[in-house]
């Protein structure tokens, strides 16, 4: 980042689950910065450790090795799991059993506080001309939307029942620069995203809370006034990309269900029963 982040908390040992996904692979040299340790897991390959990092290979729906995956870990970051349209049963083993045995294991080792990567699906069947916060009923745009829904539930109950805290983050689209028209609204800037999961980390008191994952664009569907106490606050702006985005796509088709929701794709995209 260009800019410092304004934290002076450090963390003894964090865990970056997903380590080998997209965002992952982003987070892993910018999270080692805040903590001594930095626990990273993956069902796919990691790579050499760096100073400071212990890797652990690990499917999310091994109970027995999440349960070790949790022991020694201050706070979680969660990226693991299925992040597209699949196979129920693919989501199902890495987005709800996985989810579960990973805040089963937080509750049995004592972790107060886990940031969720939820997603913007889990609200994909609201319109394109609509504005959502995170107060507003959800509408899963498919099996994937719908497991990220049941994981912010999830997160409710063990705050709940177990005072674990979680910030839950509907992630818009986060790459190195908005691919289309949709990602104008959606898009969320690599560095954004560390200060979206800093804000998070280090907010004093956050109980349950959803926000959404999204640069400073002028064009937005998502209201993020209810989730201001976590302190997010974005630096990045999909403005300088529109012309060229806008000169190439040209006007969109509006009788196509992925140019008139919010989920884009994802709305013709499954869901798989296999």
């Amino acid at each position: 980042m260009t800019d410092s982040l304004c934290t002076h908390l450090r963390f003894g040992r964090i865990l970056l689950t997903g380590a080998a996904g997209n965002l992952g692979r982003q987070l892993r040299p910018r999270l080692k910065r805040y903590c001594d340790q930095l626990r990273l897991s993956d069902r796919a390959d990691l790579g050499a450790a760096a100073a400071g990092e212990e890797l652990v290979q690990v499917d999310l729906a091994d109970k027995a090795a999440v349960h070790q995956l949790l022991e020694g870990v201050d706070v979680v970051v969660h990226m693991g799991g299925i992040s597209t349209e699949q196979a129920w049963s693919a989501i199902l083993g890495a987005n709800i059993v996985g989810l579960v045995n990973l805040y089963e294991a937080a509750r049995a080792h004592g972790v107060k506080r886990i940031v969720f990567a939820s997603s913007n699906h889990v609200t994909g069947f609201y319109r394109q001309d609509q504005v959502v916060s995170p107060q507003d009923p959800i509408r899963p745009d498919g099996f994937y939307g719908l497991s990220k829904a049941f994981g912010e539930g999830l997160a409710q109950m063990y705050w709940d029942r177990f005072r674990i805290e979680t910030v839950s983050l509907r992630i818009g689209s986060s790459f190195p620069a908005p691919r289309d028209r949709r990602m104008l609204a959606t898009w969320l800037s690599y560095d954004d995203t560390e200060r979206l999961v800093m804000s998070a980390l280090t907010a004093p008191v956050v109980g349950h809370t959803i926000v959404y994952g999204v640069s400073d664009n002028p064009l937005t569907w998502w209201d993020n006034t209810s989730a201001r106490h976590v302190g997010f606050r974005p630096q990045d702006t999909s403005e300088g990309f529109r012309a060229e985005i806008e000169q190439r796509q040209g006007p969109i088709d509006t009788s196509d269900p992925a140019t008139r929701y919010q989920g884009g794709a994802f709305v013709r995209s499954g869901p798989f029963i296999d």
